[in-house]
């Protein structure tokens, strides 16, 4: 068994031993424990960090919360959250008219003079920040929410109360690192992975609601899908 397989194992079995919260060994006490290189604990510790099983908290390393897993579905990150338990939260970023760029006006159906309303905001689950949202609408359609939405709450649920119907979306997952902004509105380094969605959702008639791009950390956040076949 390589080295650093073999240091990964060991603390692999530190973790099963402690619990969310704990105090994990520092980096030099654990090259000595295991009588290793600083470095080859340094690269175990990065991948556990990657992993989101540890997180810096200060100057020390301590045990993490279990992902957040979020279904693909047509719901919103609220309903994912509260499903493990998670208290789900939102800090406004940036809430604007723009106009419609090319690519957003062939998404939402308009044209490329027409105003959208851009909302970004800062997905949060017991008061960590996961995520960064940045959501599209067409403003002739949801123009009343510069008077009515609060963005602190579901944008889902606000959708939803005006009468209109999530029918379909498409959602595409890939994985990307963020830009210095995108990192520091998540409390994280531009080395850290991400997970980026795009999604374009429309109502029952077919009709566009909106276009979002979400950034999720990779160590704070998974994914998952019910499948079945039915042929």
């Amino acid at each position: 068994m390589s080295k650093p397989h073999a240091i990964r194992t060991e603390l692999d079995g530190l973790l099963d031993g402690l619990l969310e919260g704990d105090a994990f060994p520092p980096e030099r006490e654990l090259a000595v424990r295991f009588g290793v290189a600083r470095e080859t604990v340094r690269q175990a510790l990065h991948e556990l960090l990657v992993e989101g099983r540890i997180e810096r908290r200060g100057r020390g390393t301590v045990v993490s919360k279990p992902k957040l897993v979020q279904p693909l579905s047509l719901k919103s990150y609220t309903e994912g959250a509260l499903r493990m338990g998670r208290k789900p939260g939102r800090l406004l970023v940036t809430w604007e008219d723009v106009e419609a760029t090319p690519d957003l006006a062939e998404a939402l159906q308009l044209a490329d003079t027409d105003a959208v309303m851009h909302l970004e905001r800062v997905l949060l689950a017991d008061g960590q920040r996961i995520g960064l949202e940045s959501t599209y609408l067409p403003k002739h359609r949801f123009g009343d929410f510069t008077d009515t939405f609060d963005p602190t709450t579901s944008l889902y649920a606000a959708i939803r109360a005006t009468g209109v119907r999530f029918g379909s979306a498409v959602e595409r997952i890939e994985t990307v690192l963020a830009s210095p902004r995108e990192a520091g509105l998540l409390e994280s380094t531009t080395a850290m992975p991400m997970l980026r969605l795009h999604r374009r959702s429309l109502d029952t008639e077919g009709r566009p609601i909106e276009v979002v791009r979400s950034l999720y950390r990779g160590d704070r956040v998974a994914f998952e899908a019910a499948l079945n076949d039915r042929d």
